[in-house]
């Protein structure tokens, strides 16, 4: 016989404490862990440096050469510098977001945005979420406060594009309704 064929239990030793109920592993659903507000927060400050660094290394050199002015607005408060740097800001989290369903924030973190219902993140999505809602959240910045608000720690922008934003490795025990009686 092998070892392997040669298992058999062991016996319990009589100084072996017994297993407590909250040492048990419950099983049940899990869901992938909703990211929360201040983990959303540094990646969004992270992401900030990286399109901050992007505009100048190569718009304000291209700017200057070119003899633009980077500020003095000539029409309302947009500078063709401001809105190249808002381009560029819209694109960042688009692309990212597309490409690799998070952005270098999200990467260094371990976060990743996913639809609500778990289907493939199309560009219908990604406008309303990293386009449309994230503009209209720079510009007023309440907005992202939602998230420390909301059940599924959902931005404004999320609730636009039906999507959640969750950590990658972590999961969290779903919360079961019960069974109402004679549904069975």
């Amino acid at each position: 016989m092998t070892e392997f064929q040669d298992y058999r239990p062991l016996e319990p030793e009589e100084n072996q404490l017994p297993v407590k109920a909250e040492d048990r592993i419950e099983t049940g659903r899990f869901h992938l862990k909703y990211a929360g507000f201040w983990t959303r927060f540094w990646a969004y400050i992270i992401d900030l440096l990286v399109v901050s660094a992007i505009c100048g290394i190569l718009l304000k050199p291209a700017f200057h050469l070119s003899g633009m002015a980077i500020s003095n607005p000539p029409f309302f408060l947009f500078s063709p510098y401001k809105l190249t740097a808002l381009a560029v800001f819209l694109l960042y989290f688009a692309l990212m977001t597309k490409l690799f369903r998070q952005t270098i924030g999200k990467m260094i973190l371990g976060i990743r945005v996913d639809t609500k219902d778990g289907r493939p993140l199309d560009w219908g999505t990604i406008l309303f979420r990293e386009v449309i809602g994230r503009f209209i959240s720079k510009m007023i910045l309440i907005p992202y406060l939602l998230a420390a608000l909301m059940p599924k720690k959902e931005a404004l922008h999320d609730l636009f594009a039906d999507t959640v934003v969750v950590h990658e490795d972590s999961y969290e025990k779903t919360e079961e309704l019960p069974i109402p009686a004679g549904s069975q």
